[in-house]
């Protein structure tokens, strides 16, 4: 089977062995191989595929995607604006200019929190890494269940009718906005793009993305490394395998926390499952990182008032920590 890494692996294979002469099922000599693999491999990962994303995002500003979800009501309007979330670049560090832009265009609550919650968790760096380290089934199934877990939250959030619990400011907003008038609409209509432009947009993204996480990168590889070479097996398998009830609700716990950057954390996970930690376990961290972060949760809290903030991250747990049974024990590996 054609392997488009194998450039990496063999020279690799040949610094550890040739150069540094240590053989590879030594500790450091695994910790050493895993670090000079996949630093190549995962900058390319980023910057070739971050290119295609971001030259395809081009055609989805943030004021035509209000304008797709305007309107739109219940369960439509909810997978409407989950699937749009997965191809925009929007993380949790614009989560307040982008709820209160979408409410403010009439677009409902549920809606507007099925796109917040998937735009982040399903985002491209995300996809990328995980298709790269795990395949694409692993990749097929994260979306579907971070999908699905939007899409039911966001459905769950507009049943409840909590309007009531969003700051005052936004609804303002939204009554100014009902007052422009078509000629003040006309000029928040994007400007089309040639795709010379929608290139360069593609590599500026591209070269953004990489400028903003190669750090994450590298310090998450380097921690993956140091996992794969030298933490025992039996003591993944002991503390968060399959025979620990309570890993998956662990794992999320500690998932909130570290939240540094996407990035960072997905070679972490690649050595937590190559050293046993169940997919299913490794998916809920991976939720809990990107979606029920502690930054995002700070952000969100100036728009939010307590007691939908408390909802929309009961709903995220309970959600994250059940996608994480059932890929273990109704999917498995």
């Amino acid at each position: 089977m054609f392997d488009p890494f194998y450039p990496f692996d063999w020279l690799a294979t040949q610094i550890v062995t040739q150069l540094f002469g240590l053989p590879l099922g030594s500790h450091l000599g695994s910790s050493l191989h895993f670090f000079l693999y996949d630093v190549p491999k995962v900058l390319t990962l980023l910057i070739v595929i971050s290119f295609l994303v971001g030259t395809f995002q081009s055609f989805l500003e943030p004021e035509r995607v209000r304008s797709l979800l305007e309107g739109k009501r219940t369960f439509v309007g909810n997978v409407l604006a989950a699937m749009v979330g997965i191809v925009t670049p929007f993380c949790s560090c614009s989560a307040v200019p982008l709820f209160i832009g979408f409410l403010e265009a009439g677009v409902p609550l549920g809606v507007t929190f099925s796109y917040l919650m998937s735009a982040p968790m399903v985002n491209e760096v995300a996809v990328i890494l995980l298709w790269g380290l795990f395949g694409l089934k692993v990749t097929l199934i994260y979306i579907g269940f971070g999908v699905g877990l939007a899409i039911a939250a966001g459905y769950i959030i507009g049943l409840l009718k909590l309007e009531k619990w969003v700051e005052p400011f936004v609804w303002e907003l939204q009554k100014s906005r009902q007052l422009m008038t078509p000629n003040d609409e006309d000029n928040l209509k994007p400007v089309s793009l040639t795709w010379q432009q929608r290139f360069a947009q593609g590599r500026y993204q591209s070269s953004e993305i990489v400028r903003s996480v190669w750090l994450y990168v590298v310090g998450g590889i380097a921690i993956g490394a140091g996992i794969h070479g030298y933490v025992p097996t039996d003591f993944i398998i002991k503390y968060a395998g399959a025979n620990n009830p309570f890993a998956v609700p662990i794992a999320v716990i500690l998932g909130v926390p570290l939240y540094a950057n996407i990035a960072g954390v997905m070679p972490i996970t690649e050595a937590l499952v190559n050293k046993g930690m169940p997919m299913g376990t490794v998916l809920a961290f991976t939720m809990a990182v990107t979606a029920l972060s502690l930054p995002e949760m700070v952000i969100l809290k100036k728009v939010l008032r307590p007691q939908l903030l408390a909802t929309f991250i009961g709903l995220m747990t309970v959600g994250i920590i059940s996608i994480g049974y059932i890929q273990r024990f109704f999917i498995g590996r």
